[in-house]
């Protein structure tokens, strides 16, 4: 049961990776559309990609996916986040920005996880 410690500490990395990142982001580049968010959620789909491609394919351990798959990116992307900040821009009357950040997301994430799972495949 080693690996359940491992989890929720790689989770508690994640989980301030991701607001730490967030804030910079934010910072950095003020509006209404979501860009912190959205680039948490493309880079944690992009790095579980890579590891279940490394775990399928180069015998990476199990354990190590689940830490790092489970454990950080569960704890780094974030689809609560995305779905309020999807609501709250409707709610803003910023229907545009919401289906672009709607359509973004979930595409441009569906790409970096396959092209990190073809890379991890190698």
């Amino acid at each position: 049961m080693i690996i359940l410690p491992a989890v929720g500490a790689a989770a508690a990395v994640g989980a301030v990776a991701r607001y730490v990142l967030d804030q910079y982001v934010q910072y950095r580049s003020p509006g209404a559309f979501p860009r912190g968010t959205w680039l948490i959620n493309v880079t944690g789909s992009f790095l579980l990609g890579l590891l279940v491609g490394l775990g399928a394919r180069h015998a990476l351990p199990e354990q190590v996916v689940a830490i790092g798959g489970v454990g950080f990116c569960g704890g780094y992307t974030t689809f609560s986040t995305f779905s309020y900040e999807l609501v709250h821009l409707c709610d803003k009357g910023l229907v545009g920005k919401s289906l672009l950040y709607a359509v973004s997301s979930i595409a441009v994430g569906l790409a970096a996880a396959a092209s990190a799972f073809a890379i991890g495949s190698l």
